[in-house]
């Protein structure tokens, strides 16, 4: 034993030197260089403003500028790049980034721009200076600034001799100006106001209005460090004023193809109220296209109308190329007639995807087909309809994975989305605000079974109406959502050669014996989620409500039948019990910048079922599950709780567990924490980013009503004895349009074992070993898993 330790302990201590000298020379890049060259390690701005320090490093140019303090970039561009002693020439390999190698022209051109970036900020007669120090092909450089005093605006004018833009000008300042005389001179505000200028003009008829039209005249040539500015709005050239346009007859065209527009173009010769449309395609209504022009015939040239035509072109989803041109009238009526030229996207796509869910003791598959037509109803009528199946097998067990295939599951979905609100009796009219509401009318169907033990049917179907409030505020609302479940064991719990009454021995299998509606409504609403993939500070929130039964309910009291649940006399309608429930959930995310693609996020995750009138327990579907991918990661998903269930102790009997083996640990209620620290690791790994991350997760699911299994019980007084603790680290290859995600999930906390025993990391580090052996002995066929691995597309949170 002494010696297999010793041999252990060799093999590790080799490694982790081995891998020490790999990273010392490969970090080394000093070797591969000439001895004229120098790499740069470090770039430091001195004597500068606390509040532009950072700001200031950005106009250092990116050759010159160090990439990682610890270098790995370069670790891994030396150790696929390098031949022969030297960086290679040709043959490059995308891994890693090259090191910064001095050049005195960038250095000077990195002190000329961080001249000028102080003198934007009101430091007029700043000078900047640099310095290089190189010691043993290592270069450190420093510029050092002189600031000089800091200009602040002494008195602002203007000189804009059209009035009516100086008109709508002193109308709408107020609104968006950031110049105040006293305030510190600063390009960006000048800029600002610019903008805003342009903005306001541009909304108010002014269709040939220029950014260059404004100027601003800076006067620096007084004493105390003050500045006098004017704002200068010119006229157009050899012309006393601007020019105001009005809307014309609107031209919609849309292109026979994907290919885009042939040479010359017959359009329409009839025009209807006020737009003439051409559709060279044939596969366009009229209504739908046109409906979302904002460009209205005898309006006021508004470019705020321009910019909606084309987001709500885009949002239609079937063109992939919108652009709109103005023709000027060939009269006096000072009139723009807007063309808006449309090319079409691929119609009709069809996507296989699979994946293979593993764990210790099972394997299996899953399979999808997606159908999807983007114009189903010639209206960009979206239509998707998937075929899934998946079938689940234990290893060992047999010889083949299909062998021992002990459950199997199907579903099949049809989805129609409406580029518009559908609602009865009511005509809605396109907003314009927000974003493109949809009408969704869904319906599925799945199977699950389970060799002799159960099988279980599904359908679905709902009308669902989808809205934006605003670019950050998203609106779901289900007024119908009706649900119909049916399904049964395949075996006889009364038959006494069966081991054990299996009815007795796991808290919800009930459940998958019943057969229900459910008529309810549901409400979802999100905050913030188009900033989920960016860098910022915010706040993230999705919240919503399930509530079912209420209706039917009241109808069946209003008739005068009187129902009592507990005793299995349930209210029904189409001679079926129909569940009654309400289910809120939310889910709280922070998010907050580090700054260099540094990021950490905290993330709560909470939600609730409460079965009431008609019903005494929630409908299988609506439980709440932990672990996964996205939850306490260090479980594989509905393997955690619920509260402290142990399966060994609620089911002793070994074939009793055999037969449960699989089933869904499922809770009422669900609280998931988490913590997630996310930094860049690679700048460039085969063409794209590689990112890394480390991460605490805590939570697990818990019953609120009474059950069979006591275990299973929310106890706030044994709170901190019921949650599941996991910690881990993984990848992110951020790719242009996905992220391919690898997390490894270690447990520390696990709460199925007594008080005493839960912090599973010490069983970890010290005789994991035995410890999985006894767990085996008094669990099988489960076995103990520490770690987990979770694969995805896509962030967690």
């Amino acid at each position: 034993m002494k010696a297999y330790c010793n041999y252990k302990s060799n093999v590790r201590f080799r490694a982790i030197l081995l891998f020490i000298i790999l990273f010392v020379t490969g970090c080394s890049s000093t070797k591969y260089i000439s001895d004229e060259q120098a790499i740069v390690k470090t770039v430091k701005i001195d004597s500068i403003d606390k509040a532009f320090e950072e700001e200031a490093l950005n106009y250092i140019q990116k050759d010159i500028r160090p990439t990682s303090t610890i270098g790995i970039n370069v670790l891994i561009y030396n150790i696929f790049n390098t031949k022969d002693g030297k960086y290679k020439t040709r043959n490059i390999k995308p891994l890693g980034t090259p090191p910064p190698i001095l050049d005195s022209t960038l250095v000077e051109i990195s002190r000329t721009q961080i001249e000028k970036f102080l003198a934007s900020k009101g430091y007029f007669k700043a000078k900047v200076k640099s310095s290089i120090e190189i010691k043993n092909k290592r270069a450190r450089v420093l510029f050092k600034a002189e600031q000089g005093p800091s200009f602040s605006i002494n008195k602002i004018s203007y000189d804009i001799p059209d009035t009516l833009i100086k008109k709508y000008y002193v109308e709408n300042k107020s609104l968006f100006t950031h110049l105040k005389e006293g305030m510190r001179y600063d390009d960006d505000s000048l800029a600002y106001e610019r903008d805003h200028i342009y903005f306001v003009m541009k909304q108010n008829g002014y269709y040939d209005f220029a950014r260059p039209y404004v100027k601003f005249s800076v006067d620096s040539a007084l004493n105390a460090s003050k500045a006098n500015v004017t704002l200068v709005i010119d006229n157009p050239q050899d012309k006393s004023s601007h020019v105001q346009y009005a809307i014309g007859e609107a031209n919609v065209i849309i292109a026979p193809d994907a290919d885009g527009f042939p040479d010359s173009i017959m359009r329409n010769d009839k025009a209807l109220r006020g737009t003439r449309y051409t559709d060279l395609s044939g596969k366009f209504k009229r209504g739908p296209i046109v409906r979302y022009n904002f460009l209205r015939d005898s309006t006021t040239y508004d470019i705020r109308n321009e910019n909606l035509t084309y987001d709500r072109m885009y949002e239609l989803n079937v063109f992939k190329n919108v652009n709109i041109d103005y023709d000027k009238a060939k009269d006096s009526s000072n009139k723009v007639l807007p063309v808006i030229y449309l090319i079409p996207q691929k119609i009709m796509s069809n996507r296989v995807e699979g994946e293979v869910p593993f764990n210790a003791g099972t394997v299996g598959f899953t399979l999808s087909n997606t159908y999807t037509n983007n114009n189903l109803l010639r209206g960009a009528e979206r239509f998707d309809f998937q075929v899934k199946g998946g079938l689940q097998s234990r290893i060992g067990n047999g010889s083949s994975l299909f062998s021992d295939i002990y459950q199997r599951d199907l579903s099949l979905s049809a989805n129609l989305s409406v580029p518009r609100l559908m609602v009865p009796f009511i005509t809605a009219r396109p907003g314009r605000r927000g974003g493109m509401p949809h009408t969704i009318f869904s319906t599925s169907y799945v199977y699950s079974l389970q060799r002799a033990f159960f099988e279980r049917h599904v359908f679905l179907s709902s009308v669902t109406y989808e809205f934006t409030e605003s670019k950050s505020k998203l609106h779901s609302l289900t007024p119908l959502n009706f649900e119909y479940r049916f399904g049964g064991l395949l075996f006889d719990v009364n038959d006494p050669n069966n081991s054990s009454d299996i009815l007795q021995n796991f808290y919800n299998l009930s459940l998958l014996d019943r057969r229900d509606l459910t008529f309810g409504i549901k409400y979802t609403f999100s905050l913030n989620a188009e900033k989920l993939l960016t860098n910022g500070d915010f706040v993230y929130f999705r919240g919503g409500m399930d509530m079912a039964g209420n209706m039917l309910q009241l109808f069946t009291k209003l008739s005068g039948n009187k129902h009592n649940p507990d005793s299995a006399d349930y209210g029904k309608v189409l001679g079926l019990p129909f569940n009654q429930y309400m289910r809120p959930e939310a889910d709280v995310r922070w998010y907050k910048s580090l700054g260099g693609e540094r990021q950490l996020i905290a993330r709560i995750n909470a939600g609730v079922g409460y079965a009431y009138g008609n019903s005494t327990s929630m409908p299988l579907e609506k439980l709440f599950f932990a672990g996964g991918s996205s939850g306490v990661r260090a479980w594989q998903a509905r393997t955690l709780g619920p509260a402290n269930y142990n399966r060994g102790e609620e089911i002793p009997d070994e074939d009793l567990r055999k037969a449960l083996y699989g089933l869904d640990q499922l809770g009422e209620m669900r609280v998931e924490a988490n913590l997630e620290y996310r930094y860049k690791l690679l700048n460039n790994f085969f063409g794209a980013k590689l990112k890394g991350a480390f991460f605490l997760d805590a939570g697990n699911v818990w019953n609120v009503t009474a059950n069979r299994a006591s275990s299973t019980y929310f106890d706030f007084s044994k709170l901190a004895n019921q949650i599941g603790i996991g910690t881990g680290a993984g990848f992110r290859y951020d790719v242009q349009y996905f992220v391919f995600r690898f997390d490894v999930g270690l447990k520390l906390k696990d709460p199925q074992f007594p008080v005493g025993e839960q912090w599973v990391i010490g069983k970890f580090l010290n005789g994991a070993k035995d410890f999985k052996e006894q767990y085996f002995i008094s669990h099988s066929p489960e076995r103990y898993r520490f770690v987990q691995y979770n694969f995805g597309i896509g962030m967690p949170f």
